[in-house]
């Protein structure tokens, strides 16, 4: 009875990895059908074209793309050979061997495809009933027999389980593979399906097997951090679990494995390093231009968590592994962080949200506004407030509608209320109104003693020349000649990807005006800070044209004209991110959170010294928070600057295909241990 039930669940196992095929090859076509690769073929294997989301579109683009650069790059380094092969583990409705076909790419080439039987004989009825792909096969086609349910000279699709290494063996040696050709062996997304043992023991054989040979592996990694652990669990619920990422959790891991294994020489890069390195900019730029974006966050963490490897096996071989690019961030900043880690607590009320920008009016007082949550974009305006029996939240009424609005700033003006700027309700709809938020008069309530406070929302109608509308850019308070401004910086709009010029408002002449800015600019970019520090501002990291986290600090001095911008030299260099907040506190530039490419695990924190211009990364101790914590398109506020305390709000991200998270509770950080 025992065993009935493991073979129960084994074959359910079977069947879940088998599904993850049509949802890929789904995926694949509308990649392809919006012009992200070109592959008209792979439309034969599916019966309609569903379109997804962009995220996923560009999350199919650079894994086709990784498996077709090292696809490319063997046949190139074998064009003389009088025979080579492709092995494909896996195989699914891959159309690898029908593009390379229809390209001329395979001459002198043999695609050999391997899957569970079940998804060989849909492959093989599928090829069968197309006129198209079944001409590709040339004369020499034979009928179906043993396992091979298609063979023609140079196509052969096996029905086997890659697991059974007899069975394999004596399927490939009755489809005339030749053991000593140039091999590649291909592993999209499937070896992680099976146990480890087993997968291990499949990357063993093929080294021993196959004495000229390269190996080309797209998987998962990084399973601990919070994005690794949505992504694990919605593999879990499909009844797929990540077996290999737990053993190998991360590229140098992977590397090792194969070394270990008998292969002779292996590279590994993330995504981002690969895309980043490997692709040109100008592909880059096509691709990024096909469809409106502003998934930053979602898109490098997707691609810090999959990989693509090679490993050679033969001096041959070896000409075909991966190369690192010198720019890419395959080489993470070896940045030691400092004990102790920072106690972060949670906060028992649920306020979540994305996108979001918060203001402290009043001391222990924060407004909330925009954002998206799970009741969808137009989330509610808010304040959170902390009394004597601690923190609760209330809902705020509003004069007028604040419209759909993510992205934007919400800038305190001491005494005067919060200006509201910029924002978008969608990428190609950018918010152009400028909104004061104040106090209603009429309102002669506590907030701490009701439900809901009353806000004044007024438009605020500036003469002057207005910057073009954007979002993820800066809006921050500065002064000159004893009158405040706010300097809006940076940012991006539908028409632009990133934007690096600067305004000033003078809010209480509602007035767009020009002041002398000397030195040189920064680099554009958006998703960066931009805190009040000395009259002027210090401005840190966000993401440049290149879609590169930046890891700079420029500060804008006041001058008898006007204001000089200066670069900070800071040592050790930090690590580049984006989506941060920041705080100046004192002499001191508290950043907190973000995404990163280049660091071990996410950002946690950083302070860099103003004055002797060092920084120092720290860790978050979020062991009493629930989990997982995702630290970007989140707000902050400092609350207490006498005995500093951080109030995280907000953040999360939509991981993938994997699910949108949103961070449910308000977080403090005590920020004593680094800043004493």
């Amino acid at each position: 009875m025992a065993s009935t039930n493991r073979k129960k669940v084994k074959k359910g196992k079977d069947a879940a990895v088998q599904g993850t095929n049509d949802s890929s090859v789904v995926s694949k076509v509308s990649a392809a059908a919006h012009g992200y690769f070109k592959d008209d073929l792979l439309q034969q294997f599916v019966c309609k074209v569903s379109r997804r989301a962009p995220l996923i579109n560009r999350g199919y683009y650079v894994r086709w793309t990784a498996v077709d650069h090292c696809v490319r790059k063997f046949l190139h380094v074998t064009e003389s050979c009088s025979r080579r092969q492709i092995l494909s583990l896996g195989a699914g409705f891959d159309s690898l061997y029908f593009r390379l076909h229809s390209d001329g790419a395979l001459d002198r080439a043999a695609v050999f495809e391997l899957d569970f039987p079940g998804v060989a004989q849909r492959k093989a009825a599928l090829i069968n009933a197309n006129g198209t792909l079944r001409g590709m096969l040339g004369c020499c086609l034979s009928s179906h027999t043993g396992p091979t349910y298609v063979s023609s000279g140079c196509y052969h699709l096996i029905g086997v389980d890659v697991r059974e290494e007899s069975q394999v063996e004596e399927a490939l040696g009755g489809a005339a593979l030749d053991w000593t050709a140039p091999t590649l062996i291909l592993s999209e997304v499937v070896l992680t399906y099976m146990e480890t043992q087993c997968s291990d023991a499949i990357i063993s054989w093929a080294g021993k097997r196959f004495p000229q040979s390269l190996f080309v592996m797209y998987e998962q990694i990084r399973p601990h951090d919070p994005f690794g652990r949505i992504m694990q669990n919605h593999f879990l619920k499909l009844n797929s679990a990540l077996h290999a990422i737990r053993q190998y959790p991360d590229a140098a891991a992977q590397r090792h494995r194969f070394l270990d294994k008998g292969w002779e020489q292996c590279v590994c890069l993330d995504m981002n390093a690969f895309y980043l390195g490997l692709v040109p900019e100008e592909e880059r730029y096509r691709m990024e231009s096909l469809e409106t974006f502003d998934e930053y966050e979602e898109w490098h963490q997707k691609c810090s968590h999959y990989f693509v490897l090679t490993a050679s096996k033969g001096s041959l071989t070896a000409q075909a592994l991966l190369t690192q690019s010198p720019g890419s961030s395959a080489s993470p900043h070896c940045r030691s962080l400092s004990p102790p880690a920072l106690s972060v607590q949670a906060i028992p009320i649920c306020v979540e949200g994305l996108g979001m920008a918060t203001s402290l009016v009043r001391p222990w007082q924060v407004l909330l506004t925009g954002g998206s949550s799970k009741g969808g974009r137009g989330a509610a305006t808010r304040m959170l407030l902390r009394c004597q029996d601690g923190w609760t939240c209330v809902m705020v009424e509003l004069s007028r509608d604040l419209d759909v609005r993510l992205y934007h700033t919400a800038t305190s003006l001491p005494g005067r209320g919060v200006v509201v700027y910029g924002g978008r309700s969608s990428p190609l709809k950018p918010v152009q109104s400028l909104l004061r938020v104040s106090l209603d008069p009429g309102d002669p309530s506590s907030p701490e003693n009701t439900d809901s406070v009353k806000l004044r929302m007024d438009e605020m109608v500036c003469t002057g020349d207005p910057p073009p509308a954007r979002w993820r850019h800066t809006a921050t308070l500065v002064h000159h000649c004893g009158k405040d401004f706010l300097f809006v910086f940076g940012g991006k709009n539908q028409s632009a990807t990133v934007l690096g010029d600067g305004y000033f408002l003078c809010p209480d002449q509602q007035q767009w005006t020009e002041i002398p800015v000397d030195g040189a600019a920064p680099e554009a970019r958006h998703s960066h800070s931009a805190c009040p520090y000395e009259g002027g501002l210090v401005l840190f990291g966000g993401l440049n044209r290149k879609g590169v986290p930046l890891g700079d600090t420029v500060v804008l001095k006041p001058n008898e004209r006007g204001f000089t911008w200066t670069k900070m030299e800071v040592q050790p260099s930090p690590v580049p991110r984006y989506s941060h907040s920041a705080h100046v506190i004192g002499a001191k530039l508290l950043v907190v959170g973000g995404v990163w490419l280049d660091g071990p695990g996410v950002p946690g924190g950083l302070v860099i010294n103003l004055t002797t211009h060092s920084s120092v990364e720290f860790s978050l101790d979020t062991t009493a928070v629930p989990w997982p914590l995702m630290l970007h398109s989140f707000c902050s506020e400092l609350i207490e600057p006498e005995e500093p305390e951080l109030l995280l709000i907000g953040g999360g991200g939509n991981c993938f295909s994997f699910g949108t998270h949103f961070n449910t509770q308000p977080l403090t950080v005590d920020l004593r241990p680094v800043l004493g």
